[in-house]
């Protein structure tokens, strides 16, 4: 059976490569379509390829309402469970489909229609879900930026979408603060050149904005004189909407997607990757601000008929480290798909699972992590733990879904810890060296993907084709650079070690970070880490290594610092000339969980840097130049 699993695998795999236009022809049939396309894929004006340009369909349709047409109007399609509120609420697919097709009302009320964009700035609530699923009823392009994101960055997306209309919120919440929404909703809107409409507000019930009349008008009077719409009919080369990418310098990337790769791609996924079916229960633990939220909060789940569970709180804090396992329990949950940083804030709470211990997780089947690398040891230690397989898988905001995982619809393979696996089908992946040669087994390179891209994947970016050219196509020929560094070993496995700028090169030798951070991981004290190169006049770069400890911990930092460097010396060797660790109180990372390695690297060097948009909390930064100069990195 083993073998004929692998086969099944493999033959899926091969198909989808040698055979891309009947892969995703049969594909594309498990979906609704106004109109069947019969030109799968136009491969005329590379790297700009078209997946199913001639068909018309609905994300909102494909969504909701081709699940109640199906027999599915009572199954339960959200669960919104609050702790930092202590709200609980569901969701049926018919109840969702009357509040997405009002709010549609709504929307066209303020003068949106078909193409017009609309930025939701909006916490982790239901309404949030309806605005993005009422866009799609109407054909309007939405724009989701995080919520409690800096107005200069909400000013800039506002003036590259020029968007209609903004949908905001009075507030949202983190544990033991409260973040107002609308003064930076209107310091954004002093700051753009492109001035919306109007700004429809949801008031939340402790915490209520202050509304300009001339602009503002609150979520419940926009609904009042509103009528329900149905699905527009719209091309699958129509965009559903338009996502920034985060933490970038210079302007920000507006990464689209087409309508009907979009609904193909990520509804085959649901089964295929993460083996979901109709009738269980799915959670993503993320926000609607990133791409995993889009793919894996909202739309694959929905476009799947399945139920999705929309969670305001933290790993740890709202109120402890137990409560993934709660939302678990109580919902009978199949699989969580969140990033490895809610993994180590949770080991860093409660290593010894006392918490975990509480409840029954008899429903749960499989962890799926990705975000950043899942180092082994919290893998391991989340393995140990659950009981189930613990999968690292790749992919970014640009692909919309997974470039490499454990496809556990199809089979499972080993795990290899420090690997996200082998290519998902759809994705041709290679490694290219320096040269532009294509690596053998093993040898580190650039980690790029051969064109066409796979349906769902961005066909290029808001309004810059030549941005989307130069920044993605053009350092490879023939390839989508991913921007990222490692290699595939003679298995097929896909190992990424670092960010292609992560690559540090220490007298010649090129060594990744991911390498290095991965042997401190295994140290017993250490709950999560980051290296970088620092500038060095003798060797070009040296590394350095930055540890935040398990919590009660009682051996000295010097000894667990030295322990450190034993273990990288012995396992890497000498080659990596590394001699610094310095523990730390905290790192700094987004709000989706990315630890900031630039930003630290700039302050190592002494350069001059830009707070990032996406910081979670500034002050750590001051935190972090202490503690460099404290050791002598950096001079006071």
């Amino acid at each position: 059976m083993g073998v004929d699993l692998v086969k099944k695998y493999q033959q899926i795999y091969d198909s989808s490569i040698n055979n891309k236009e009947d892969f995703w022809k049969k594909v594309a049939d498990d979906i609704f379509w106004f109109k069947k396309p019969s030109k799968i894929l136009n491969s005329s004006n590379p790297p700009f390829y078209r997946w199913f340009e001639d068909g018309t369909t609905n994300t909102c349709y494909n969504a909701i309402d081709h699940h109640i047409n199906n027999g599915n109007g009572n199954k339960i399609a959200i669960i919104y469970d609050s702790p930092i509120t202590g709200t609980k609420k569901t969701f049926t697919y018919k109840t969702l489909k009357e509040k997405v097709s009002l709010f549609a009302g709504a929307l066209v009320n303020q003068g949106v229609s078909k193409g017009d964009r609309v930025i939701i700035y909006m916490p982790m609530i239901p309404e949030a879900v309806i605005a993005m699923l009422a866009c799609g009823r109407i054909g309007a392009i939405h724009s989701v930026v995080f919520g409690g994101f800096a107005a200069n960055e909400l000013a800039s997306r506002i003036d590259d979408s020029k968007a209609k209309i903004i949908v905001s919120a009075s507030c949202g919440y983190e544990p033991g603060r409260v973040v107002e929404y609308k003064p930076l909703l209107n310091k954004a809107l002093d700051l753009a050149n492109h001035k919306p409409n109007k700004c429809i507000i949801f008031q939340r019930e402790k915490n209520k904005a202050k509304l300009n009349p001339k602009m503002d008008i609150t979520w419940e009077d926009s609904l009042k004189n509103a009528t329900s719409q149905d699905c527009v009919e719209m091309k699958s080369t129509d965009y559903a909407y338009i996502l920034y990418t985060s933490g970038t310098t210079g302007l920000p990337k507006g990464i689209v997607r087409d309508i009907g790769g979009h609904i193909v791609a990520l509804k085959w996924t649901m089964k295929n990757i993460y083996n979901i079916n109709q009738n269980d229960v799915w959670w993503s633990a993320s926000d609607i601000g990133w791409i995993v939220g889009h793919s894996y909060i909202v739309y694959a789940p929905l476009f799947k008929g399945c139920t999705t569970v929309l969670f305001e709180g933290k790993p740890v804090g709202t109120p402890d480290a137990g409560v993934f396992w709660r939302i678990i329990s109580e919902y009978n949950i199949k699989s969580l798909f969140t990033a490895p940083t809610a993994f180590r804030a949770i080991k860093k709470e409660d290593p010894d699972g006392k918490f975990f211990s509480k409840y029954d997780l008899s429903s749960f089947e499989s962890l799926f992590l990705a975000g950043e690398r899942a180092d082994p040891d919290t893998l391991k230690w989340a393995e140990n733990l659950l009981n189930v397989p613990v999968i690292d898988h790749w992919w970014q905001t640009e692909t919309s879904w997974a470039i490499s995982s454990n496809c556990t619809g199809i089979e499972m393979q080993k795990t290899k810890y420090g690997s996200a696996c082998k290519a998902v089908p759809g994705y041709d992946v290679k490694i290219i060296k320096p040269d532009h040669s294509i690596a053998k087994p093993n040898e580190m390179g650039d980690i790029v993907v051969k064109l066409p891209l796979p349906p769902g994947t961005f066909p290029t970016l808001w309004n810059a084709d030549k941005r989307y050219e130069e920044n993605y196509m053009s350092n490879y020929k023939g390839y989508y650079q991913t921007y990222d560094a490692g290699h595939i070993d003679e298995d097929g496995y896909i190992w990424i070690m670092s960010r292609t700028d992560d690559i540090i090169n220490v007298a010649g030798h090129r060594l990744s970070t991911g390498a290095i951070e991965e042997v401190l991981s295994e140290h017993q004290s250490v709950a999560e880490c980051a290296v970088l190169g620092i500038a060095d006049k003798l060797k070009g770069q040296l590394p350095i290594g930055l540890v935040v400890l398990k919590s009660g911990v009682e051996k000295e930092n010097d000894t667990i610092s030295q322990e450190c460097i034993k273990m990288v010396r012995d396992k890497i060797g000498p080659v990596a000339a590394f001699k610094v660790v310095i523990v730390i109180k905290r790192l700094p990372k987004t709000r989706s969980g990315k630890i900031l390695r630039g930003t630290i690297r700039k302050i190592a060097d002494g350069e001059d840097y830009k707070m990032p948009a996406t910081i979670d909390d500034p002050t750590i930064l001051d935190e972090i130049t202490q503690s460099l100069i404290e050791n002598k990195i950096l001079k006071n």
